[in-house]
C-alpha cells in the first residue's frame, strides 16, 4: 500500500514532456511545473508563432515568461528518487480517443511519441528506445505521430510506396514501377517532395512580397488619410478667418464653403478607408494562406505532403498598389487661395465666386482616377522623342544617329569647351526637359568585359565636373538610374544599390509622370515586365540621361 502511494506521488512529479521525474523543475505563470530543458525546448518551437503555451492548461503567454526555479519541488523529487522505484506514466500519458496510440503496448495503451515510416508503426517513449539505441533502427525515418501510416502501403502489392509517378501524379511502390507504370516518368517520393517543396517556397516568397507591398499600401493610405484631414482642417480654419472679415452678407457663403469642404473630406476619407479595409482583408487572407502553406511545408511524411499538395487553393488576385495610385498631396490648399480672392470683389461678384470655390473643393481627389499604363500600346501613347545634348556629353562619348545614339570610344572626341559638359563620368543628358507623363525606350548593345549602361533621369543641377560620386547617376539625391550589364539589373538612388530581378532584355523602357511622382523602368521584349518603380515628389524638371562604359552603346529609340 505504501509503495502504491509512493508510485502515485511519482506520477504527480513527472514532467508531461519527457514522462520522467522532474529535472531542474521550474514553474510557469499558470502554476504548472516542467523540466527546465523540456519547457524551453517546447517554447523554442513556438518562437516563430510569437506566443507561448502551457501544455497542461493550454494557457498562452506573450511575451515569453521568465521561468522560476522551484526549490521545494526539486527537494521533493530528490526524496522520491531515493526510493529507487521507476516513475509510472501519468494519466495524461495514456492515449485518449483522439490520440495516436502505441502499436506495441498491450492493455491500456500509451500515447505514441513518434511514428516510423519504415516500420509503419507508432511507438510510445518506452517502445521507441530500440529505434534510438539500435544501430540498424537509427536509420529509420521517425516523424510526429500519424494515424495515416497505412496509406503509405500499396493496396495491390502490400509494399511501402516510396516512388512517385509524375505521369499519373500518384505514389506507387517498386513493383508498380516495373509493371503498370514501367514506361512512366517516375522518381523517388523524396525527390518529388524536394521539387514540390521548392515550388512551395517560391509561392511563400510571392505571398510574403505581396504582404509587404500591401502593408506598405495600407500605411500609405493611413498617411494620406491624416494628410487629407489635416489639409481640410487647415482650409476650413483659413476660410473662416477670411470670411469673418466680411460683412454679414458673406456669412452664408462661408457656411456653404465649409459644408462643401467637409462633404468632400468625408467622401475622400471614406474612399481611402474603404480601400484600406480591402487591403487589410487581403493581408488577413494572405497570412491565412501562408499559414496553410507552412503547415504543408512542415509535413514530414512525403506521401501526405504529395497527397495534400494538389488540393491547395490558388492565390486570389492582388489588389495592391498596381490597382490604384495616390495623387500628389494638394488637397484643399487652392480653396484658401480662392477665398482670399473673394475678399477683394465684394457683393457684386459673390454669385460668381461661389460657383468657382465649390468647383475647386470638388477637385480634391487623393486616388488617381487613371492607373499607370499596362500594355506597350498604352505606353506608346505617351512616347517622347529624346535627343542628346552635345554640350553635356563626355569627351570619350561619340554621338550619332541624329544625337540619339551614344558609344564609348577609346580616345577623346573633338568637342569644344562647355560648362555643362561632364568631365569625369562617361555620361550625357537629353536636350528635352521632361515634365508631363512621357515614355521612352533605350536599346542597349552589350560589349565585352566588365561594365554596362546606366539609364537614368536627373535634375539639371547634377554635378558635372570631375569624377566624384555626386556626378554619377544614382549616387546622389538628384538622379535615379537603372544599371544594365547584359546579365542583370541594379537600381541606384542616393548611393543606395537595389538588386532588381526580371528578364534581361536589350531594350529598357522608362515611364515618367512628373506631377504624379512616378518613375518606372521596364524590360521590353515581346511583353513588358516591370523592373523597378519609384514613387516620390519631383521638385524640378527632369532630364533623361545615359552612362556608357567602354565597348558599350546605347540608343534612344524612335517610337512614332
Amino acid at each position: 500500500m505504501a509503495q502504491q502511494e509512493i508510485q502515485q506521488d511519482r506520477q504527480r512529479f513527472c514532467c508531461s514532456f519527457c514522462l520522467d521525474l522532474l529535472k531542474d523543475p521550474v514553474t510557469t505563470v499558470c502554476g504548472h511545473s516542467y523540466c527546465k530543458s523540456c519547457i524551453n525546448t517546447h517554447w523554442d518551437k513556438e518562437e516563430e508563432r510569437g506566443s507561448y503555451s502551457c501544455r497542461q492548461c493550454r494557457q498562452t503567454f506573450t511575451p515569453r515568461p521568465v521561468l522560476e526555479t522551484s526549490t521545494m519541488l526539486a527537494d521533493l523529487v530528490e526524496e522520491l528518487k531515493k526510493t529507487g522505484l521507476q516513475a509510472a506514466p501519468a494519466d495524461h500519458c495514456y492515449a485518449g480517443p483522439e490520440d495516436v496510440v502505441c502499436d506495441v503496448c498491450t492493455g491500456r495503451k500509451l500515447k505514441a511519441l513518434k511514428s516510423c515510416l519504415n516500420c509503419l508503426a507508432s511507438y510510445c517513449e518506452k517502445h521507441l528506445q530500440r529505434h534510438l539505441q539500435s544501430a540498424p533502427l537509427k536509420r529509420h525515418k521517425l516523424v510526429e505521430p500519424s494515424e495515416k501510416l497505412q496509406e503509405n502501403i500499396c493496396s495491390r502489392h502490400d509494399e511501402v510506396m516510396k516512388i512517385f509517378c509524375r505521369t499519373d501524379q500518384q505514389c506507387i511502390c517498386y513493383l508498380c514501377s516495373v509493371e503498370e507504370h514501367k514506361d512512366h516518368d517516375t522518381v523517388s517520393a523524396a525527390a518529388e517532395r524536394t521539387e514540390r517543396q521548392r515550388e512551395l517556397g517560391l509561392k511563400r516568397q510571392t505571398i510574403k512580397q505581396r504582404l509587404q507591398d500591401t502593408e506598405k499600401d495600407v500605411k500609405l493610405l493611413q498617411q494620406e488619410e491624416e494628410a487629407v484631414n489635416g489639409s481640410a482642417d487647415k482650409a476650413v480654419e483659413d476660410s473662416e478667418k477670411i470670411f469673418t472679415e466680411l460683412i454679414r452678407l458673406l456669412e452664408k457663403r462661408s457656411s456653404d464653403v465649409e459644408q462643401q469642404i467637409r462633404s468632400q473630406q468625408e467622401t475622400e476619407v471614406s474612399r481611402v478607408r474603404e480601400l484600406q479595409e480591402i487591403l487589410e482583408q487581403e493581408i488577413t487572407e494572405l497570412k491565412r494562406k501562408d499559414h496553410e502553406l507552412k503547415q504543408l511545408s512542415d509535413t514530414e511524411d512525403h506521401n501526405q505532403f504529395l497527397h495534400n499538395y494538389p488540393s491547395l487553393s490558388p492565390l486570389s488576385g492582388s489588389t495592391h498598389s498596381s490597382s490604384f495610385r495616390i495623387r500628389p498631396l494638394r488637397d484643399f490648399e487652392d480653396v484658401t487661395a480662392a477665398v482670399s480672392q473673394v475678399r477683394g470683389r465684394l457683393q457684386d461678384i459673390l454669385s460668381e465666386t461661389e460657383t468657382e470655390i465649390l468647383q475647386i473643393v470638388s477637385r480634391v481627389d487623393v486616388l488617381l482616377p487613371q492607373p499607370e499604363p499596362e500594355t506597350r500600346a498604352d505606353f506608346l501613347r505617351y512616347s517622347q522623342e529624346i535627343t542628346l545634348d552635345p554640350n553635356t556629353v563626355h569627351r570619350r562619348l561619340l554621338l550619332s544617329e541624329g544625337n540619339r545614339k551614344v558609344a564609348c570610344m577609346s580616345e577623346d572626341q573633338s568637342y569644344s569647351y562647355h560648362p555643362d559638359r561632364f568631365t569625369g563620368r562617361y555620361q550625357v543628358l537629353s536636350r528635352e526637359s521632361l515634365t508631363g507623363p512621357c515614355y521612352w525606350e533605350v536599346e542597349v548593345e552589350v560589349g565585352l568585359g566588365a561594365g554596362g549602361v546606366g539609364v537614368a533621369v536627373t535634375y539639371k543641377n547634377i554635378s558635372r565636373a570631375g569624377g566624384s560620386r555626386e556626378c554619377r547617376f544614382g549616387f546622389s539625391d538628384k538622379s535615379w538610374s537603372l544599371y544594365c550589364d547584359g546579365d542583370s539589373y541594379n537600381f541606384h538612388y542616393n548611393s543606395i544599390e537595389t538588386p532588381v530581378s526580371g528578364p534581361v532584355s536589350s531594350r529598357v523602357g522608362v515611364y515618367l509622370d512628373h506631377s504624379a511622382g512616378f518613375l518606372s523602368f521596364y524590360s521590353v521584349s515581346d511583353t513588358m515586365t516591370l523592373l523597378h518603380r519609384v514613387q516620390t515628389t519631383f521638385t524640378q524638371p527632369l532630364y533623361a540621361g545615359v552612362w556608357v562604359w567602354p565597348k558599350y552603346t546605347a540608343e534612344f529609340c524612335k517610337l512614332k
